[in-house]
Protein backbone atom coordinates (compact mmCIF):
# COMPACT_ATOMS: atom_id res chain seq x y z
CA UNK A 1 0.00 0.00 0.00
CA UNK A 2 1.53 3.47 -0.54
CA UNK A 3 1.86 5.64 1.94
CA UNK A 4 0.60 9.10 0.52
CA UNK A 5 -2.95 6.20 -0.15
CA UNK A 6 -3.09 5.49 3.62
CA UNK A 7 -5.29 7.51 6.40
CA UNK A 8 -1.49 9.13 7.48
CA UNK A 9 -3.24 11.94 9.60
CA UNK A 10 -4.88 9.23 12.03
CA UNK A 11 -0.89 8.03 12.70
CA UNK A 12 0.52 8.82 15.85
CA UNK A 13 3.71 9.05 17.01
CA UNK A 14 5.45 6.47 17.43
CA UNK A 15 4.42 5.35 14.19
CA UNK A 16 5.17 7.76 11.79
CA UNK A 17 8.68 7.68 13.56
CA UNK A 18 8.34 4.30 12.83
CA UNK A 19 7.87 4.66 9.26
CA UNK A 20 10.36 7.48 9.24
CA UNK A 21 13.64 5.29 11.10
CA UNK A 22 12.59 2.21 8.10
CA UNK A 23 12.62 4.87 5.09
CA UNK A 24 16.10 6.53 6.22
CA UNK A 25 17.53 3.10 6.63
CA UNK A 26 16.80 2.13 3.56
CA UNK A 27 18.59 5.01 2.29
CA UNK A 28 21.66 4.58 4.50
CA UNK A 29 22.07 1.35 3.12
CA UNK A 30 21.64 2.04 -0.66
CA UNK A 31 24.12 5.21 0.05
CA UNK A 32 26.60 3.05 2.03
CA UNK A 33 26.12 -0.34 2.48
CA UNK A 34 25.23 -1.83 -1.44
CA UNK A 35 28.00 -3.41 -3.75
CA UNK A 36 27.81 0.36 -5.27
CA UNK A 37 26.17 3.28 -3.84
CA UNK A 38 22.57 3.82 -5.42
CA UNK A 39 20.84 6.99 -5.31
CA UNK A 40 17.42 6.96 -5.28
CA UNK A 41 16.67 10.39 -7.06
CA UNK A 42 12.76 10.35 -6.55
CA UNK A 43 11.74 9.76 -2.96
CA UNK A 44 8.33 10.97 -2.14
CA UNK A 45 4.82 9.87 -0.66
CA UNK A 46 3.86 7.63 -3.50
CA UNK A 47 6.94 5.55 -3.62
CA UNK A 48 6.80 4.34 -0.13
CA UNK A 49 4.99 1.63 0.51
CA UNK A 50 3.78 0.24 3.78
CA UNK A 51 3.43 -3.54 4.16
CA UNK A 52 0.70 -5.72 6.62
CA UNK A 53 2.74 -4.63 9.92
CA UNK A 54 3.11 -1.21 9.24
CA UNK A 55 7.31 -1.23 7.43
CA UNK A 56 7.67 1.27 5.31
CA UNK A 57 9.52 0.33 2.38
CA UNK A 58 11.35 2.66 -0.43
CA UNK A 59 9.90 1.67 -4.18
CA UNK A 60 10.26 2.51 -7.53
CA UNK A 61 13.69 2.52 -8.85
CA UNK A 62 13.44 4.02 -12.08
CA UNK A 63 15.50 7.09 -11.93
CA UNK A 64 17.67 5.95 -9.43
CA UNK A 65 21.68 6.06 -10.59
CA UNK A 66 25.02 4.49 -9.01
CA UNK A 67 27.51 7.05 -7.87
CA UNK A 68 30.95 7.20 -9.83
CA UNK A 69 33.82 5.49 -8.87
CA UNK A 70 35.39 8.42 -9.83
CA UNK A 71 33.40 10.64 -7.96
CA UNK A 72 34.22 11.94 -4.42
CA UNK A 73 33.18 10.14 -1.32
CA UNK A 74 29.18 10.06 -0.68
CA UNK A 75 29.05 13.30 -2.63
CA UNK A 76 28.96 13.44 -6.46
CA UNK A 77 27.67 10.98 -9.44
CA UNK A 78 29.01 11.81 -13.06
CA UNK A 79 25.40 11.68 -14.71
CA UNK A 80 24.00 15.32 -15.31
CA UNK A 81 20.95 16.39 -13.32
CA UNK A 82 19.04 17.26 -16.15
CA UNK A 83 18.90 13.25 -16.76
CA UNK A 84 17.00 13.82 -13.28
CA UNK A 85 13.31 14.65 -13.95
CA UNK A 86 12.18 13.99 -9.93
CA UNK A 87 9.17 15.31 -8.50
CA UNK A 88 8.24 18.93 -7.97
CA UNK A 89 8.80 19.84 -4.09
CA UNK A 90 10.62 16.45 -3.37
CA UNK A 91 13.62 17.20 -5.90
CA UNK A 92 16.60 19.27 -4.77
CA UNK A 93 16.79 22.67 -5.35
CA UNK A 94 20.66 21.90 -7.24
CA UNK A 95 19.35 19.45 -9.30
CA UNK A 96 16.98 22.85 -10.98
CA UNK A 97 20.17 24.57 -11.56
CA UNK A 98 22.29 21.79 -13.38
CA UNK A 99 24.09 20.82 -9.93
CA UNK A 100 25.86 17.20 -9.92
CA UNK A 101 23.39 14.31 -8.98
CA UNK A 102 24.71 13.51 -5.41
CA UNK A 103 23.45 11.50 -2.28
CA UNK A 104 22.68 14.56 -0.86
CA UNK A 105 19.58 14.97 -3.61
CA UNK A 106 18.08 11.86 -1.30
CA UNK A 107 18.89 13.29 1.92
CA UNK A 108 16.50 16.77 0.55
CA UNK A 109 13.94 14.58 -0.79
CA UNK A 110 13.98 12.84 2.98
CA UNK A 111 13.57 16.11 4.71
CA UNK A 112 10.63 17.34 2.81
CA UNK A 113 8.92 13.93 3.49
CA UNK A 114 9.61 14.39 7.55
CA UNK A 115 8.21 17.63 7.26
CA UNK A 116 5.39 16.86 5.43
CA UNK A 117 5.21 13.25 7.71
CA UNK A 118 4.30 15.59 10.91
CA UNK A 119 3.28 18.49 9.52
CA UNK A 120 0.87 16.25 7.22
CA UNK A 121 1.46 19.71 4.38
CA UNK A 122 2.93 18.87 1.27
CA UNK A 123 5.43 20.57 -0.07
CA UNK A 124 2.87 21.90 -2.63
CA UNK A 125 0.01 22.58 -0.86
CA UNK A 126 -2.26 25.76 -1.12
CA UNK A 127 -2.30 26.67 2.25
CA UNK A 128 1.73 27.13 2.17
CA UNK A 129 1.83 30.84 1.02
CA UNK A 130 3.16 32.02 -2.09
CA UNK A 131 7.34 31.99 -2.09
CA UNK A 132 7.04 30.17 1.18
CA UNK A 133 8.04 26.34 1.05
CA UNK A 134 7.47 23.40 3.29
CA UNK A 135 11.14 23.97 4.45
CA UNK A 136 10.36 27.75 5.36
CA UNK A 137 6.96 27.31 6.80
CA UNK A 138 8.79 24.84 9.65
CA UNK A 139 11.89 27.04 10.10
CA UNK A 140 9.69 30.08 10.31
CA UNK A 141 7.96 28.46 13.74
CA UNK A 142 10.66 26.41 14.78
CA UNK A 143 11.19 26.03 17.63
CA UNK A 144 9.61 28.48 20.08
CA UNK A 145 6.36 28.29 17.90
CA UNK A 146 6.90 25.07 16.86
CA UNK A 147 3.56 23.19 17.57
CA UNK A 148 1.90 25.68 15.44
CA UNK A 149 3.52 23.34 12.12
CA UNK A 150 2.60 20.02 13.63
CA UNK A 151 -0.32 18.24 12.72
CA UNK A 152 -3.63 19.21 14.62
CA UNK A 153 -4.25 15.35 14.86
CA UNK A 154 -1.29 14.51 17.05
CA UNK A 155 -2.13 17.65 19.06
CA UNK A 156 -5.98 16.79 20.00
CA UNK A 157 -7.49 14.09 21.33
CA UNK A 158 -8.90 11.35 19.01
CA UNK A 159 -12.40 12.23 17.68
CA UNK A 160 -12.62 15.32 19.62
CA UNK A 161 -11.60 19.19 18.98
CA UNK A 162 -10.08 19.12 22.63
CA UNK A 163 -6.33 19.48 22.89
CA UNK A 164 -4.54 17.14 24.76
CA UNK A 165 -2.00 18.06 27.25
CA UNK A 166 1.53 17.68 25.49
CA UNK A 167 4.44 16.68 27.95
CA UNK A 168 7.50 17.65 28.28
CA UNK A 169 9.19 14.85 27.09
CA UNK A 170 6.81 14.74 23.42
CA UNK A 171 7.42 18.59 23.19
CA UNK A 172 11.47 17.40 23.15
CA UNK A 173 10.37 14.73 20.12
CA UNK A 174 8.59 17.58 17.75
CA UNK A 175 11.80 19.80 18.28
CA UNK A 176 14.37 16.96 17.31
CA UNK A 177 12.41 15.35 14.55
CA UNK A 178 11.76 18.40 13.27
CA UNK A 179 15.59 19.80 13.62
CA UNK A 180 16.65 16.44 11.52
CA UNK A 181 14.14 17.62 8.47
CA UNK A 182 15.09 21.23 8.41
CA UNK A 183 18.60 20.05 8.56
CA UNK A 184 17.96 17.25 5.84
CA UNK A 185 16.46 19.63 3.06
CA UNK A 186 18.87 23.08 4.37
CA UNK A 187 19.65 24.16 0.21
CA UNK A 188 23.44 23.88 0.21
CA UNK A 189 23.76 20.20 -0.17
CA UNK A 190 27.22 20.36 1.82
CA UNK A 191 25.45 21.70 4.88
CA UNK A 192 22.94 18.65 4.93
CA UNK A 193 22.80 15.32 7.59
CA UNK A 194 24.39 11.47 6.39
CA UNK A 195 21.72 9.38 6.29
CA UNK A 196 23.70 7.48 8.66
CA UNK A 197 23.32 10.12 11.33
CA UNK A 198 19.80 10.48 10.67
CA UNK A 199 18.93 6.98 11.31
CA UNK A 200 20.61 7.30 14.84
CA UNK A 201 19.10 10.12 15.95
CA UNK A 202 16.12 8.80 14.58
CA UNK A 203 16.25 5.85 16.61
CA UNK A 204 17.45 8.12 19.62
CA UNK A 205 14.40 10.27 19.48
CA UNK A 206 12.17 7.08 19.79
CA UNK A 207 13.93 5.28 22.28
CA UNK A 208 13.55 8.57 24.07
CA UNK A 209 10.20 8.91 23.68
CA UNK A 210 9.50 4.72 24.38
CA UNK A 211 11.33 5.41 27.46
CA UNK A 212 8.67 8.40 28.83
CA UNK A 213 5.80 6.27 27.74
CA UNK A 214 6.73 2.97 29.66
CA UNK A 215 7.54 5.14 32.59
CA UNK A 216 4.32 6.93 32.37
CA UNK A 217 2.64 3.30 32.54
CA UNK A 218 4.90 2.34 36.08
CA UNK A 219 3.20 5.91 37.32
CA UNK A 220 -0.21 5.29 36.61
CA UNK A 221 -0.09 1.81 38.26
Amino acid sequence: MQFDRTPSKTMNLIERLNIAIDVASALDYLHNYGHKPIIHCDLKPSNVLLDNDMCAHVADFGLAKFLSEMAPQSFECSTSSFDIKGSIGYIAPEYGSGGQVSTYGDVYSYGILLLEMFTSKRPTDDSLKEGIGLHMFVSMAFPDRLLDAVDPFLLYKANDEEAKEISVEEQNCFVSVFRVGLCCSKESPKERMEMGDVTEELHAIKDSLMRFEIDGRFEEK
